[in-house]
């Protein structure tokens, strides 16, 4: 059982990390929706911002043995309020950036400050976790797709009112800054343990390599939504911009179905099955997207994908937790490691191979990840 320091109910606990997911969600969905808007503001091409894209995991990487550190010596829910107080900070300022190289300095922050947030907030998530004599956790990823499908809508939404994002992020921003605060006096008071010391990225040994390449799959394709949604809607389903969020927001609506449908269908079905299906759908919900792109089946393509996507990640951390002879922490640190390189290194690139052929052309390619998916899965030990 995990020592607290000070006296909070566990449903106290878990109503105040669950809303730490929220933050992390609405505020990281909020940027998504705009995107459209601000390359067309800043007058960029899909090359130049999928460059101007590669700072966010910049940010994101470089900060991973900073986060290490401050774990070690804080604890996880003082980290965690910072970084929501930081990264709302970077999301309010992303709406006034008027020049791309104050995009790039920003993104670059945004993505320094979410991994701050991001680590902490699941570092209490276990906590919380421990209270319990049953899976809760799952449902703190449920919420997060619920915010970013909120937030997707709200983008949507303002989008059609000609809203600009400078007010949109500015308020959005101080609302979330203001749930961060008020719920962290329900946060646990987890002392900091001393962790492992060890390189800052943590790689896979080779029987634990076919997991991170699922993961890596996954998030790439889970990465690519978030990122190129929106514009795929609107270059290659030839949407009104206005109207261009509507793929997205379909993607985190079947995301979100998927997350909180994972567990009873797991328990039905089995892992390998359910992961296979998940590749399947991803496949299949790419190549629609891509060689029919009308606003119907483009839009039936994405539900496809935010469904395939929706629960690889936490099944493949259990596999692998249960095929390895590492602690479960180390096993997922190093799978996790290749997944989220997959997460934020990919999307960047879709923009590079769209400026040289085209956007459809990148769904296209992206739909082998969920083949590659379906292959390996096939090559995972039985339960």
């Amino acid at each position: 059982m995990t020592q607290v320091l000070e006296e909070v109910t566990p449903k106290q606990a878990r109503v105040a990390i669950a809303l730490f997911f929220f933050v992390s969600g609405f505020g990281f969905s909020t940027w998504a929706s705009r995107i459209p808007t601000i390359q067309h503001q800043l007058g960029l091409n899909e090359a130049e911002l999928g460059g101007v894209l590669l700072a966010l995991p910049t940010g994101l990487m470089l900060t991973l043995p900073v986060t290490g550190l401050l774990l070690r010596r804080f604890s996880s829910r003082q980290v965690m309020l910072v970084g929501a107080i930081l990264y709302n900070v970077a999301l309010a300022l992303l709406g006034f950036a008027a020049h791309t190289w104050q995009l790039v300095a920003l993104l670059f922050c945004f993505g320094s400050s979410r991994n701050l947030l991001n680590i902490s907030m699941n570092a209490q998530s276990v906590g919380v976790q421990a209270q319990y004599d049953r899976s809760i956790i799952a449902t703190f990823h449920g919420v997060w797709s619920v915010a970013g499908f909120a937030a997707a809508a709200v983008g949507a939404a303002l989008i059609r009112e000609r809203v600009a994002p400078a007010p949109h992020f500015a308020v959005v921003a101080l609302l979330l800054t203001a749930v961060a605060l008020y719920n962290y006096r329900h946060s646990l008071a987890l002392p900091p343990a001393p962790e492992e010391r060890r390189p800052g990225f943590s790689w896979p040994s080779a029987d634990l390599l076919k997991f991170g390449i699922i993961a890596f799959a996954s998030m790439a394709c889970e990465g690519t939504m978030y990122d190129w949604s929106s514009i795929y809607f609107n270059k290659a389903v030839l949407m009104p911009k206005e109207d261009a969020a509507l793929g997205f927001a379909a993607y985190m609506v079947a995301m979100t179905v998927g997350r909180f449908a994972g567990d009873p269908l797991t328990n039905r079905f089995g892992v390998k099955p359910l992961l296979q299906y998940s590749g399947l759908l991803i496949l299949v919900g790419l190549l629609l997207a891509a060689l029919l792109p009308l606003p119907v089946v483009a839009g039936l393509g994405f539900v496809l994908v935010g469904l395939g996507v929706s629960c690889v990640i936490p099944m493949v951390f259990g596999m692998a937790g249960r095929s390895s002879a590492l602690s479960s922490g180390s096993t997922i640190a190093a799978v996790s490691t290749v997944g989220y390189f997959g997460f934020l290194v990919v999307p960047p690139v879709v923009g590079f191979i769209a400026e040289a052929a085209n956007l459809r052309w990148s769904f296209a390619l992206m739909a082998l990840l969920g083949a590659v998916m379906v292959g390996l899965v096939r090559r995972l030990p039985n339960e």
